[in-house]
């Protein structure tokens, strides 16, 4: 701290002087530039205005009897003939017929005093920014029109400036190590009591509020030092109170799962812990504001008004998410504030629609099959010896068959609940995708053949062997041809295609039959989703094929879904990667 304190104080005393010497310098520069242009102007003038200078210019015929009057008038004028010179020019274009230097071939810049001049009126102007001051007047004799004009260097400026500059710089340097030694005495002034100061700082931040720091000084800093041994001591009369408390908010905030916000009377954010802003999806510290947060569920007023135990129970919709929230008023009328409870009841809502639907759905899909098997049973134990034989074989194929729709529908609500629970794990083994489709193919071909249907299969050469649960990928593959040979007319044609695509593998079933409406496709692989229930119930369907289909797709890391077409059919893309998933991951 002594270095860093000691040199800010040396740059402020250096930067002091410096500036200080730079404004002094350029003030005096400036001021024997002005002095000069005004001493060379007044000079002129008096030489100009107060004498007979024009007069006797205007008698004389000749350049030479000019050239004596100039020299007549050098001393008043300041020439010298090095600095300072005289030019008698043409009057029309400026040409150098007579000077006084010694470099009598020597062109002249037109300036813009010499334009003046040849325009017919003084030119008197010297910039201060120039390297020059001139000077130039018009002068007629007879009809023949002359510029007498002045140019001086500012030889006499410069060297003066020079001067001023060495004695400048000389200053500098002296003030420069002044600075210096004031800023070392000055620093350990005012570096002894800081340290001190920041010693004790660094006792209280860990822990120590039992040394005070003596300090005799009554400035500001003896000021400070009194403030701060009595901020110590009062946080050691309370630091223990406060420990408590802030130790069992902060172990019950932090691990809560529900969110808690708790606001001032005033609305202002007291307490809040991380599950609240996870629930909230948004940082909390940025709105500290109940009005912000919550103002369009209630006002502020009106919860702190409720009577306790009395609270407001309110269920938002953020971010796809269900939050019940529940806000109350703690504390008295003069303290205290609002507290807000939230409550992530999504996986609730969604298990209890889920449940719902799921009862409602197995509650309609068993209630068919057992209403025609008690129907019929009825039949037959009512009217068993006068019904025929064929008639009685007729009604036990119907119970039959429809005990044998129950078991499929109890069987694949058993595959669903394991794929749920991870109680299936998937048996992966290298096997050719070729062969299990040639497999498919041969199992439905005498039903698709019963039903007139052409079946063709087309695979590439190159399909390879894949990772994958063979029986699960086969009971896909037949799921999807299955429901293509009973939703085809009689005399319709399906096509089974594979090929390969990059590190994917893919396999296509098209039909033309009925098809499914586009406004349905997006269902179709949702449990118990059908299009037609009558005709899924004519055909034997259950409505879980394909959202079995797509559930071990899905367990495999594939894709599987409808690929738009135009005419009527449908048409399932079903695509795997070659590795398969990794073993860990099933």
């Amino acid at each position: 701290m002594f270095r860093s304190l000691h040199l800010k104080l040396v740059l402020i005393m250096v930067l002091l002087i410096i500036s200080l010497m730079t404004v002094v310098g350029a003030f005096l520069i400036n001021s024997v530039v002005h002095y000069f242009i005004g001493d060379f102007r007044d000079q002129l003038f008096s030489v100009v205005e107060d004498t007979n200078f024009y007069s006797d210019l205007e008698k004389t015929d000749s350049v030479d009897q000019m050239t004596d009057i100039m020299d007549a008038y050098k001393g008043p004028m300041g020439v010298n003939g090095r600095s300072r010179n005289y030019y008698i020019l043409d009057g029309r274009t400026a040409k150098v017929l007579a000077t006084s230097s010694e470099n009598k071939t020597a062109s002249l810049t037109i300036t813009p005093n010499i334009t003046s001049a040849l325009l017919g009126s003084e030119g008197v102007v010297s910039d201060i920014a120039a390297s020059y001051m001139d000077f130039a007047v018009p002068v007629e004799c007879g009809n023949i029109k002359y510029i007498i004009y002045i140019y001086d260097n500012r030889e006499s400026v410069n060297n003066l400036n020079g001067e001023l500059f060495t004695i400048i710089i000389q200053s500098l340097v002296f003030g420069l190590a002044i600075s210096v030694l004031l800023s070392f005495l000055l620093a350990k002034t005012m570096i002894t009591p800081i340290e001190q100061l920041t010693d004790g700082v660094k006792r209280v931040a860990a822990g120590d509020f039992s040394r005070r720091i003596e300090l005799a000084a009554k400035d500001e800093i003896g000021i400070l030092t009194t403030t701060f041994n009595h901020m110590a001591r009062r946080l050691e009369e309370t630091i223990d109170e406060a420990q408590y408390e802030r130790n069992k908010l902060n172990t019950l905030f932090l691990h809560m799962t529900d969110g808690v916000i708790a606001f001032s009377r005033e609305g202002s954010v007291i307490h809040f812990n991380p599950a609240a802003q996870t629930m909230l999806h948004r940082t909390i510290e940025e709105a500290n504001d109940y009005g912000e947060l919550f103002g369009d569920i209630a006002p502020l007023y009106e919860i702190l008004n409720l009577k306790q135990p009395g609270y407001l129970g309110v269920e938002e919709e953020i971010m796809g998410r269900s939050l019940e929230l529940l806000l109350a008023p703690f504390s008295g009328e003069s303290q205290g504030g609002v507290l807000v409870v939230i409550h992530d009841v999504t996986e609730q809502r969604k298990n209890e629609e889920m449940h719902k639907e799921f009862v409602a759905n197995v509650s309609h899909e068993l209630r068919t099959p057992l209403t025609n098997i008690r129907s019929y049973a009825e039949t037959l134990e009512e009217n068993d010896c006068e019904l025929p034989s064929e008639t009685r074989k007729s009604f036990l194929n119907v119970i039959l068959n429809e005990s044998d729709r129950m078991t499929h529908i109890v069987q694949d609500l058993l595959t669903l609940s394991r794929f749920d629970s991870g109680r299936s794990p998937l048996n992966l083994t290298s096997f050719s995708i070729a062969e299990a489709l040639r497999d498919a193919y041969n199992a439905v071909l005498l039903d698709a053949q019963h039903h007139e249907h052409t079946l063709t299969l087309q695979l590439d050469d190159s399909l390879p062997e894949i990772t994958a649960d063979r029986e699960r990928i086969l009971q896909v593959i037949m799921n999807i041809l299955s429901n293509s040979i009973k939703y085809t007319p009689n005399g319709g044609s399906i096509s089974i295609r594979a090929g390969t695509r990059g590190s994917w593998v893919w396999m296509e079933v098209a039909d033309n039959g009925i098809g499914v409406p586009l406004e349905d496709r997006d269902h179709i692989f949702e449990r118990f989703y059908r299009v037609d229930k009558a005709r899924s119930r004519e055909s034997g369907g259950t409505g879980l094929g394909l959202s079995i289909a797509k559930e071990i797709i899905d367990r495999h890391h594939g894709r599987i879904g409808v690929v738009g077409h135009t005419g009527p059919g449908l048409t399932i893309l079903m695509e795997l990667t070659v590795e398969g998933p990794a073993y860990d991951e099933v």
